[in-house]
């Protein structure tokens, strides 16, 4: 229709206000950027003595195993891996999500082109930092299919979106989001890849790990940088889980029009 296609100006322009709007936050992100990586060579040694102890452990190497190290301290940031990074619970809290239902365009659309320029801008400041760290501390490999690798980490940033807007939803049903926030956060951090390579995990827990939402965006871009996957089969793997998610996203969005909880009044 003429009037959606009027809208997108709109969210390319949403896009950039949120580049912008987390830019004004240098200091912040370039602390986050410090800590991922003092945690990222904390890390390497961990996995430099593991994979000393068991050479060739997962189907990697050494210095294939540091750089899973450097890369997935480099995804906290942009695919907000500890949660969050949306302002929708506080304006469910406060009744403002009301407004932003009435508005002519997608609540859904909207929070991801936000949330796309955030992860734009925090890739820059939060994601090359560890990564170069890694590089002139260690060494590590450099992407065996660059392209491959650019187009899953932009869909693991789409399933990342997916999950966190399902999990602000959840607010106009639970109204208190902070046991579904815990429950997600346990679930990423140990069953996407950001601790330890996913195929470590013994028989049918590794098989079904693989094939969650949350391995889409860990696990999927580091195999595809590492070439330990084949390009083609993952990232349909992940196209696979971006478009669920936000099918259900979109699902809720309209469920929510019909029920708006407002705390407090």
């Amino acid at each position: 229709m003429p009037w959606r296609c009027a809208l997108i100006p709109l969210y390319v322009r949403l896009v950039r206000y949120g580049f912008r709007k987390h830019a004004t936050y240098v200091w912040a992100a370039l602390a986050g950027a410090f800590t991922n990586s003092v945690f990222g060579i904390l890390r390497a040694y961990i996995l430099i003595a593991l994979w000393q102890a068991r050479p060739g452990l997962a189907g990697y190497d050494v210095t294939d195993a540091v750089t899973f190290c450097f890369l997935t301290q480099a995804f906290i940031g942009p695919m907000q891996l500890f949660g969050g990074g949306l302002t929708l619970p506080e304006r469910i809290r406060s009744g403002d999500i009301a407004l932003d239902l009435v508005r002519p365009a997608s609540l859904q659309l909207w929070s991801l082109a936000e949330d796309l320029g955030r992860a734009g801008y925090l890739f820059l400041v939060r994601g090359i930092p560890p990564t170069l760290l890694g590089a002139v501390v260690f060494g590590i490999t450099l992407p065996r299919e660059p392209v491959a690798f650019l187009a899953g980490f932009t869909l693991g940033v789409l399933v990342s979106f997916g999950w966190r807007y399902l999990v602000a939803l959840s607010v106009c049903w639970l109204v208190d989001d902070r046991a579904v926030s815990t429950l997600s956060l346990v679930l990423t951090t140990f069953m996407s890849g950001m601790m330890i390579p996913l195929a470590i995990f013994p028989g049918w827990v590794g098989e079904t790990a693989r094939a969650l939402p949350w391995a889409a965006m860990v696990q999927a871009p580091s195999d595809l940088y590492l070439g330990k996957a084949p390009a083609g089969q993952t990232l349909a793997f992940q196209l696979f889980w971006a478009v669920a998610l936000l099918a259900l996203g979109a699902l809720g969005t309209r469920a929510i029009r019909h029920k708006v909880v407002i705390q407090g009044g």
